[in-house]
C-alpha cells in the first residue's frame, strides 16, 4: 500500500502532462484524427475541455473532486478507444487511452 501511496502523485503528474501534451503541443494531430473519425469541431473542442479540466480536477486534495475528475477522464478514455476499435486502428495507437483509462479507475478507486 505504501508503494500505492508514493507512485499515485507520479501517475498524476503523467496523466496531466500527456492529457496537456496532447491538446496543446500536438493539437493538430487531434484537429486530423476528429475530422478522420468524422466527429464535429464542437465535439472535438468539447472533449478538449472535458479532458484538461478532468485531469486538473484529479490533481486536487479533495477525494470527491479527484472522483469526479477520474470518472469523467476514464469515461473519456472508454470513448477513444472504442473509437479506435471502430475505425479498426492498429492496437499500439488504442495503448495510450486504455492506459489513462486504467490510470483514472485506479485515481478514483484510491480517492
Amino acid at each position: 500500500m505504501s508503494n500505492l501511496i508514493t507512485i499515485m502523485p507520479i501517475l498524476k503528474t503523467l496523466t496531466l502532462a500527456s492529457v496537456l501534451f496532447v491538446w496543446f503541443i500536438r493539437y493538430e494531430n487531434i484537429v486530423k484524427e476528429f475530422k478522420n473519425y468524422g466527429y464535429s469541431n464542437k465535439l472535438r473542442d468539447l472533449v478538449g475541455i472535458l479532458k484538461i479540466t478532468s485531469v486538473i480536477l484529479i490533481q486536487n486534495s479533495n477525494p470527491l473532486l479527484i472522483k469526479v475528475g477520474s470518472a469523467l477522464l476514464a469515461f473519456l478514455m472508454l470513448a477513444a478507444v472504442i473509437t479506435h476499435i471502430k475505425v479498426k486502428n492498429p492496437i499500439i495507437e488504442l495503448i495510450p487511452s486504455f492506459v489513462l483509462m486504467c490510470f483514472s479507475i485506479l485515481f478514483f478507486t484510491q480517492a
